[in-house]
């Protein structure tokens, strides 16, 4: 899979200064079971939420473990996980993680409340855990993912652009994510801050694990309950459901609305430049899941964290925690070429093939 370096933050860089300095200071302790003598020879366990959702498999894994082993001259051990959106065997996989004596966690929760006991147990074992893209509950010791408020209002605002002057009247079905994802509560959060007072929300939807199949079932019943007439556009918080959701508009003859989505997903950018899905939340993966192995690297080494994280969030059980946020761009067709191909995320031949040519061409997709 092609990629282009992406840059990371300048304060994500200074981390393996301000870490080398802070090991050579510490250069008198030769207690060899201290993190900080462990070097490049440490253990991190990877455990992500799952296989469903493109990105998972296809960026996060493979761009964490790239950077983990740049980090550590390739000398890291790491272990890897998908719990296949099961909140039960994530905690199994945590467990595991402790027995094997892993030196750092980097966890991406199915259930963020649910997984907090097997946080604090990793906590208790002496392993710190960076909770990757969604706020875990627990004494977590670091935090990255996107600003998600952010990711809502960027979608909602799209979404008002693209009814234009007929906002007012129009009528809109909002299917938001999982109510088990944190991140979902604040894209819903976000998304309302928008278009509450400038739309009517004729329809509105929690749905179960993030699922297409489930966003299309959810479509169907507010088709019916609505009228496919009396539809006129329709907030999706991620492409997977975008994709069910518009094999539900299209099943019922429905085909010129404006649907928002996230991700970038390769899917949802083809259906983006052929006009059936309307915008993606582009977010630069390469870039959380570099600092994501910054943090984790830098934990399992007991370095100070100061150099790459300058904020700090709170959760329901942990405060001012050590976190970097990364900004989002709202991914429309007139933007291809700089956000996913200038990243390397895709190639202009890897999205324009088979009929999406012709649009490609159209848009001076290359």
């Amino acid at each position: 899979m092609r990629r282009a370096a992406v840059a990371i933050a300048a304060g994500a860089m200074a981390v393996s200064l301000a870490a080398c300095g802070s090991a050579e200071e510490a250069g008198g302790d030769s207690d060899s079971s201290s993190p900080a003598a462990k070097g490049d020879n440490i253990k991190v366990g990877l455990l992500l939420p799952e296989n469903k959702t493109a990105r998972y498999e296809k960026f996060d894994r493979p761009l964490i473990e790239k950077k983990i082993k740049e980090l550590t001259n390739n000398k890291a051990e790491i272990q890897y996980n998908n719990a296949r959106q099961d909140a039960n065997l994530q905690a199994q996989q945590v467990d595991t993680m402790i027995t094997n004596k892993v030196d750092v966690l980097i966890l991406d929760a199915v259930d963020a409340k649910a997984i907090q006991n097997s946080v604090q147990k990793a906590k208790d074992a002496g392993i710190d855990v960076v909770a990757y893209d969604r706020l875990a509950e627990g004494p977590i010791s670091a935090y990255t993912s996107f600003d998600n408020e952010e990711v809502g209002r960027v979608q909602g605002e799209a979404l008002l652009q693209a009814l234009g002057d007929k906002a007012a009247d129009s009528q809109i079905v909002m299917m938001n994510g999982s109510v088990t994802d944190p991140n979902a509560a604040l894209f819903k959060k976000g998304a309302h801050s928008v278009l509450d007072g400038k739309v009517k929300i004729g329809r509105e939807f929690d749905t179960k694990e993030w699922s297409p199949d489930n966003a299309n079932a959810n479509m169907e019943a507010a088709i019916t309950a609505l009228g496919k007439d009396k539809i006129q556009g329709v907030y999706s918080a991620n492409d997977g459901m975008a994709g069910g959701i518009i094999t539900a508009l299209k099943a019922a003859g429905i085909d010129d609305i404006p649907v928002t989505g996230q991700d970038a997903e390769l899917a949802a950018v083809q259906r983006i430049i052929t006009d059936e899905q309307y915008m993606s939340v582009y977010k630069s993966y390469p870039q959380e899941a570099e600092v994501a192995a910054e943090m984790a690297v830098a934990l399992a080494k007991g370095e100070d964290l100061g150099a790459i994280a300058k904020d700090k969030v709170s959760s329901g059980s942990a405060n001012d925690v050590p976190s970097v946020l990364v900004p989002v761009v709202s991914l429309t067709k007139e933007n291809v070429n700089d956000t996913v191909i200038k990243d390397g995320i895709y190639t202009a031949a890897e999205i324009c093939t088979g009929n999406y040519k012709s649009a490609c061409d159209t848009l001076g997709i290359k």
